[in-house]
C-alpha cells in the first residue's frame, strides 16, 4: 500500500484555451513535495491530473494505490493556481469527496487553500497548509504517523485549531531534493509536445518568490520574500535533465529569473563548462535587463524571455507600483533582441483608472517594440493585494474566473466585459498579421485578407464604447 498519494486540481482538460495550444507541463510544486517527503522515508505516488480527463482518474489512482494520506498539492508554480479557476475549485472539492469516502486523511496545500481554507475544510478536507508546504506537510505527516495530535504543527489549520500560522520559509533551497520527475509519465508529455510543436519542453524553477511590489500580484505561498538556488546547484540539474531525458527546452517558471546581482553571468559560465545548456524561456522585469544580463542570458543558452509590460501607459504602470517605467520596455526589448533573443510581452488591460487613450498608448506599445508573442489577460482582483482591497466592495457573486479565457470583468472595470474580449481578439488579429509581414510568412499573409476583416470588425465594435465629447 502506497502511503501518501500526491495529486493537484488543475486539469487542462478543463481549461479549453489551454487544452487548444497544448503546451503541458507536470506539477512542479507537486513533485518538489513528493520528492521532500520521500527522502523522509515515506512511500509515495502520484496522479498527474494535467492531463487527465477527469476527476474520475483520481478515483481509480485512489483505488489503485489505496493510500492512507490523499495530498492534494498544488503547484504553486504555476500562475493560474494562484488565480484560482472556479473549474479547478470544484475538482479539488470532488477529490476531496472521493478520497475521504474511501477512508483516506485528506491533506490540501495551494495558493487557493492559503486564501480559503475554510471552504476547503467545509468540503471534507482534514488539514490544509498555509504557504509554503514541504517542511510543514513532512511535521504534519510525522505526528499523524506517530498517532500524536497535529494541533502544534506550524502552519496547519484544522477544523479543530482554525489559528492561522505561518513557518519561515525554506531559505536554504540547494538542500532540496529534486523533483521526484520518476514519478511521471515523462514519455507522454514528449509524445504531445513533439507531434504538437516538434519540441520537447520541461519545467525547472531557481528561485521562490518575488520582492517587488505590484499591487495586483498576489503572494498567498512566499509574500515579498525571494530565496534563490545557486547556479551550480541549478546547473546540476539541467545537466542531469538532459542526461536522463534530454529535453530539447526548459520553461525557468521563476517569477524572475536570476535576480541576485552575477547570478545569470555565474550561471552562463557554469552551463557551458558543464555541457549542460539547453535552449530556455525565462521571465524577466524590464528593469533588469542591460546590456551584461542580455549577453548572459543570450550565452546561457535563452531563447526566449518573457516581460510582464503590461501596460504602454505610464499612468497605469505607475497605479501598479510597477516600479518600471515604459522607457525600460523599450529598452528591455532592444537589447534582448540585440543579443538573438525572443521577446514576449504579458498585457493586461482594465486597471482601474484606465481610459481609451492609456489602452491606445498599450496598442502603440506593442507595434514599436514588435514582440515576437503576447499574452493578454484583464485585471484580476486577488485576494491579499492592495488591488484587491481597493475593488472589494465592487465585487459582486462572482469572484473568479471559470477558465483562462472568461475574461471577465470581476468588478466595475473602465469598460464592460464584453469591450475586453472583443480587444482580446483584436490586439491578437493585428498582431499575428504585423508578425506574418515581417517574417514575409506566405501562410500568415495569404489569411491576412481574413484577419483584416476580422480586425475591421473588432475596431468598429469597439468603438461603440470609445467616449465621445
Amino acid at each position: 500500500m502506497t502511503q501518501i498519494l500526491f495529486g493537484q486540481s488543475y486539469y487542462l482538460r478543463f481549461d479549453p484555451k489551454l487544452w487548444e495550444a497544448m503546451q503541458p507541463y507536470p506539477p512542479l510544486g507537486t513533485l518538489y513535495a513528493a520528492s521532500y517527503v520521500r527522502a523522509h522515508g515515506y512511500a509515495v505516488a502520484l496522479f498527474d491530473a494535467m492531463l487527465a480527463e477527469s476527476e474520475d482518474e483520481w478515483a481509480t489512482a485512489l483505488d489503485e494505490h489505496k493510500p492512507q494520506y490523499a495530498v492534494i498539492y498544488e503547484d504553486n508554480f504555476n500562475y493560474l493556481s494562484k488565480m484560482c479557476l472556479l473549474r479547478m475549485r470544484e475538482a479539488a472539492f470532488k477529490m476531496i469527496g472521493m478520497a475521504k469516502s474511501r477512508g483516506c486523511t485528506v491533506i490540501l496545500c495551494g495558493a487557493d487553500v492559503s486564501d480559503h481554507y475554510a471552504d476547503y475544510l467545509a468540503r471534507g478536507a482534514d488539514y490544509c497548509i498555509i504557504g509554503e508546504g514541504e517542511e510543514t506537510l513532512l511535521e504534519l505527516l510525522n505526528q499523524l504517523s506517530a498517532g500524536k495530535e497535529a494541533g502544534e504543527v506550524v502552519g496547519v489549520v484544522s477544523s479543530h485549531k482554525l489559528q492561522v500560522t505561518r513557518r519561515p520559509d525554506i531559505s536554504q533551497l540547494d538542500k532540496l531534493p529534486f523533483p521526484a520527475w520518476d514519478l511521471v509519465d515523462v514519455e507522454r508529455y514528449r509524445k504531445i509536445w513533439m507531434s504538437r510543436h516538434g519540441y520537447f519542453s520541461m519545467n525547472m524553477v531557481t528561485t521562490r518568490g518575488c520582492p517587488y511590489h505590484c499591487n495586483w500580484c498576489a503572494k498567498p505561498i512566499w509574500g515579498q520574500r525571494y530565496n534563490s538556488r545557486s547556479p551550480e546547484n541549478v546547473v546540476a540539474e539541467m545537466k542531469w535533465l538532459k542526461e536522463t531525458y534530454a529535453p530539447d527546452h526548459i520553461w525557468f517558471a521563476d517569477d524572475i529569473l536570476g535576480l541576485k546581482p552575477n547570478w545569470l553571468e555565474t550561471f552562463a559560465a557554469l552551463v557551458n563548462e558543464a555541457d549542460a545548456a539547453i535552449p530556455f524561456k525565462c521571465l524577466q522585469r524590464a528593469d533588469l535587463v542591460n546590456g551584461k544580463t542580455a549577453a548572459a542570458l543570450a550565452k546561457a543558452g535563452c531563447k526566449t524571455v518573457w516581460i510582464g509590460a503590461e501596460s504602454g501607459s505610464q499612468k497605469i504602470l505607475d497605479a501598479m507600483e510597477k516600479g518600471e517605467t515604459v522607457e525600460d520596455i523599450y529598452n528591455a526589448a532592444r537589447l534582448l533582441r540585440a543579443n538573438g533573443i525572443e521577446v514576449g510581452f504579458f498585457l493586461q488591460f482594465g486597471y482601474p483608472g484606465e481610459t481609451w487613450e492609456d489602452v491606445q498608448k498599450t496598442l502603440k506599445l506593442v507595434r514599436e517594440c514588435a514582440p515576437d508573442d503576447i499574452g493578454i489577460s484583464v485585471s484580476y482582483p486577488l485576494p491579499g493585494t492592495k488591488f484587491y482591497e481597493r475593488v472589494r466592495l465592487e465585487l459582486g457573486e462572482k469572484q473568479n474566473w471559470v477558465d483562462s479565457q472568461d475574461l471577465a470583468m470581476l468588478y466595475r472595470g473602465p469598460f464592460p466585459t464584453e469591450f475586453y474580449r472583443i480587444l482580446h481578439g483584436r490586439v491578437h488579429r493585428e498582431f499575428r498579421f504585423r508578425r506574418a509581414w515581417r517574417k514575409r510568412d506566405l501562410k500568415g499573409i495569404l489569411r491576412s485578407p481574413r484577419e483584416l476583416l476580422g480586425l475591421a470588425r473588432a475596431e468598429m465594435e469597439l468603438w461603440r464604447f470609445k467616449p465621445h465629447g
